[in-house]
């Protein structure tokens, strides 16, 4: 029986003020970030546009919302417990799914949690175990009726100036049975990943280092839909499969920029509504056209 669900996706919300920035966590890489926040992303971020399209996307309500990473700047303790208490704000764990970014595993903290505190967004539920029964946190799966929802990692500590992200062998390895088990199920897969996973859809040190094998994996399992953001830009590019189809890749702004910067777009956020089988893809984008005006719909297509 065809069914219709709504996911949304969130990215990059980069939430403010950097908190806790103390001597324990100083090192060369927070520092340069830390002044970038304050040059630039302190103005180019308020709070209150954020909080607008968090209203908006709630008066659509949604099935359920993805945030695809960077919930914080410079990925102190602080910053992660109050992403935490947003994330809480947005909704129930089992309503919304979580990956990191690469500004939320900034640089090493130790024995400090980090993101795990945000296991509860970034967990298996007990259908999903089923197909991934690694043991491991990532890939997490969840199960929405026919859409099976995979979290895949992408964020490692980096040196200064370096925003590149690794998935791994091993994940890539786990990630591989995982499609495929799903693939044999007949269910929708959504892979949730925080930087662009097709080789050359970032410049170098902001890249996806093992991209090629990622993208092998999506083309040999294959996938309905892979959503991502990082690059803070509106992208769509498709990755064959070895059985002659394709799979859609959606890169998303950032869900918080209310005022020009480095050319990005201003705030926007995507709704997918997927219907099937057989299975459609209707996007919708909604944010600002102009900075401090309305969340309008700004695109519609079908990406069936």
């Amino acid at each position: 029986m065809a069914q219709t669900l709504t996911i949304a996706h969130l990215t990059d919300v980069h939430l403010g003020p950097i908190a806790g920035f103390t001597a324990r966590y100083w090192n060369l890489k927070r520092a340069l970030g830390y002044a970038n926040w304050r040059r630039n992303r302190r103005l180019a971020y308020p709070r209150d546009v954020l909080d607008r399209i968090v209203a908006d996307l709630a008066a659509q309500a949604p099935d359920h919302i993805a945030v695809t990473g960077d919930l914080t700047n410079i990925g102190l303790p602080q910053e992660h417990i109050n992403a935490l208490t947003w994330l809480r704000g947005l909704g129930a764990a089992e309503r919304v799914s979580v990956i990191p970014g690469n500004h939320d595993i900034y640089s090493r903290l130790g024995r400090d949690p980090g993101t795990a505190r945000w296991a509860a967004y970034m967990a298996s539920d007990v259908p999903g175990a089923r197909h991934a029964d690694h043991g491991e946190t990532f890939p997490f799966v969840r199960m929405l009726g026919p859409v099976a929802i995979i979290g895949v990692n992408s964020a490692v500590p980096t040196p200064p100036l370096v925003a590149l992200g690794r998935v791994g062998a091993a994940q890539i390895a786990r990630l591989a049975t995982i499609l495929e088990r799903l693939g044999r199920a007949h269910v929708f897969r959504l892979m949730l990943i925080h930087h662009p996973p097709l080789t050359g859809q970032a410049r170098r040190y902001r890249d996806l280092v093992d991209a090629g094998a990622l993208e092998a994996v999506l083309a040999r399992h294959g996938a309905e839909l892979v959503i991502h953001g990082h690059n803070h830009r509106n992208m769509l590019a498709w990755c064959r499969t070895t059985a002659g189809g394709k799979v859609a890749v959606v890169g998303a702004p950032s869900a918080a920029l209310g005022r020009p910067h480095k050319r990005e777009p201003l705030a926007r956020y995507n709704l997918y509504r997927i219907a099937g089988p057989p299975w459609t893809i209707e996007l919708t984008g909604r944010g600002l056209e102009q900075p401090g005006g309305p969340i309008v719909e700004l695109e519609r297509k079908l990406l069936s």
